[in-house]
């Protein structure tokens, strides 16, 4: 489990994206994709202490592919300079909330949350936030949740959504586009070596907002 050759197999691939540098890393990039299989075993093995949904996903279906789809980007660079997994009960392309591990160098994160949900889903999950605000508030604002994630949502609505009480006491918990968490870490963070038990930390706080999600996510899913 190297996480120091992930981040700097990334930093060789980020100066040098393209098809003929590839082919000729190919077995480092081989490498570098067991060394992260490897990483996600040993995170699952740990969340599934604490959430058994879990236990059955298997590092291979969390992982992306290398390669990006240039189709419709400016950007024609063939290849990602990140590796990243979700680790989700339902699937990585489910809404409902995993968690996620992004290796890329000086932008490591630790992250969960539904992202682009469908309009009324996105509405049920702000009902119901708006329903039981005092659980709500419970969990994100308490201190040992917010050492790691001190804002949920990336984007925000400048008003109350429509069908919200406009006088609404909370209306950053209701005007995210998503409700999603992440917390950055430095590539020093792997360095530790008790690192594992760090991330176990992070994602033991990031299940308390999962399951206040998934509880409306999965009824719409």
């Amino acid at each position: 489990m190297n996480i120091s050759g992930i981040l700097n197999f990334l930093k060789l691939l980020a100066a040098n994206n393209n098809r003929e540098w590839f082919l000729e890393h190919k077995s480092d990039y081989l490498k570098v994709q067991s060394d992260f299989e490897d990483l996600l075993t040993v995170v699952i093995a740990r969340i599934s202490l604490f959430d058994e949904s879990v236990a059955h996903v298997r590092p291979r279906d969390c992982t992306y592919r290398i390669y990006r789809d240039i189709r419709f980007s400016a950007d024609k660079s063939p290849y990602k300079t990140h590796i990243g997994g979700y680790i989700n009960a339902r699937g990585k392309k489910s809404n409902h909330c995993g968690y996620y591990i992004h290796l890329e160098p000086d932008n490591c994160m630790f992250a969960g949350g539904s992202w682009c949900m469908p309009p009324e889903m996105l509405k049920a999950v702000r009902q119901s936030v708006c329903d039981n605000i005092d659980e709500y508030r419970s969990i994100v604002e308490d201190k040992a949740f917010r050492k790691y994630f001190p804002v949920v949502g990336e984007q925000f609505l400048k008003n109350i959504p429509k069908g919200f009480p406009k006088d609404f006491p909370y209306p950053q918990y209701i005007c995210c586009k998503d409700y999603t968490v992440a917390y950055r870490v430095p590539d020093s963070f792997f360095e530790n070596p008790n690192f594992v038990d760090d991330i176990a930390d992070i994602f033991m706080q990031l299940k308390r907002f999962a399951d206040f999600t998934n509880e409306t996510i999965d009824e719409l899913e």
